[in-house]
């Protein structure tokens, strides 16, 4: 009985491959094996769906070609090349990984799970992804579509986001790959995951593995994967200020160096309370940095903004800069890269107290912004 279900392990991987010589996807990634390249894919791709990435890599890739260009960049230019993708965490990640690379492994990408999982912010399936792509080597890559594309040609009814169903799984996906070509199975259950195993409603019909399916057979396959999700989403209400000066610059905040959105750039906010009890914690917050604001105008505008477990709804308004103290012993902006210290010698950014800078329009495409706020910047 043991031989035959081994016998079926390996016809369904042939099969699967032989569906991914056919139909395996065009991605700039796709043109070589160069590790460097397959790592930066691997992290966008991450929450963020396939072809919404695919401008921001080809971008990347120009912008920063080699591993050793990465890692000689400043921290503000990268952050910047990666807005509009969200989880900043990630870019910041790649960028200490690779430096890591560079200083630990003389700019050779490690060819052994221990050491890539030893890199800043590359867990087990991003070593895996890389490990087995780049180099060919045997190593699973068990990610939301791999956990569900197996859940159901086993009929695990075990909780795939769980400690059990996960290993379970990664178990059955390394006795099952394959030894001549465990790069190509890996991405190839990545692209039959994406488009034909997929969650809800998977495309059986389309199936080329529709016979090895055990959900399939017992009618189970719109039930499978089962996740048991345990992180309730927090709502918070922010108060916003677009706060300007009568000569065009706009009050601006950087972001604390640890939590959610990290070193970033953005308007004024003031998170709880009711709308004029934050409008006077705003008021107040500004004037103990030198900073004289009236806010006397109606809600310009209100945007809603998800995070994995947390919702923003804010509200803003726009306000006027009456008085302002500048610190011209503030060196915060000589932290940035280039095009941020252009900007201040031509008088585009100027540093006030602490974390604050007064900055026109006209250069805020030089700051890595917190990408909630900049859905207010067209009320600029």
């Amino acid at each position: 009985m043991k031989q035959v279900e081994q016998q079926s392990q390996v016809a369904w991987t042939r099969h699967l491959l032989d569906w991914y010589d056919v139909h395996k996807r065009d991605l700039p990634w796709r043109e070589s094996k160069d590790p460097y390249r397959i790592w930066v894919s691997e992290v966008m791709s991450q929450q963020t769906r396939i072809e919404a990435m695919r401008p921001y890599f080809e971008n990347w890739v120009i912008q920063f070609p080699t591993l050793e260009s990465l890692a000689s960049a400043e921290e503000d230019t990268v952050v910047r090349a990666w807005q509009g993708l969200g989880y900043y965490s990630r870019a910041r990640n790649l960028h200490q990984g690779v430096k890591e690379v560079v200083e630990t492994y003389g700019g050779q990408v490690p060819r052994t799970r221990k050491e890539m999982e030893s890199l800043k912010g590359v867990g087990s399936y991003t070593a895996g992804a890389v490990l087995s792509i780049a180099y060919n080597l045997r190593e699973p890559a068990v990610d939301g579509n791999v956990l569900r594309v197996y859940a159901r040609l086993y009929n695990i009814h075990e909780d795939i986001l769980g400690t059990v169903g996960k290993k379970v799984i990664t178990s059955l996906v390394e006795d099952t790959m394959p030894y001549d070509r465990p790069g190509d199975f890996n991405e190839a259950l990545m692209d039959f995951g994406a488009s034909i195993c997929i969650p809800k409603t998977p495309r059986c019909e389309a199936c080329p593995l529709v016979q090895d399916c055990a959900a399939k057979a017992v009618g189970t396959e719109q039930q499978l994967p089962i996740r048991i999700k345990k992180t309730k989403v927090q709502s918070v209400q922010l108060y916003v200020g677009i706060i300007s000066t009568v000569d065009g610059y706009y009050l601006l905040h950087r972001r604390p160096k640890e939590g959610l959105l990290q070193n970033m750039w953005e308007f004024p906010s003031v998170e709880g309370g009711t709308a004029e009890s934050r409008k006077v914690e705003l008021i107040e917050g500004l004037q103990s940095i030198g900073v004289t604001v009236t806010m006397e105008r109606p809600m310009a505008k209100e945007v809603t903004h998800i995070f994995s477990h947390r919702k923003w709804t804010m509200k803003g308004y726009l306000g006027e800069a009456t008085e302002v103290a500048i610190d011209s012993s503030n060196t915060i902006m000589l932290e940035g890269d280039e095009a941020v210290q252009q900007a201040v010698a031509e008088g585009q950014i100027i540093p006030l107290k602490e974390d604050w800078i007064l900055c026109r329009k006209e250069a805020f495409h030089v700051l890595p912004w917190a990408g909630p706020h900049g859905k207010f910047i067209d009320l600029c």
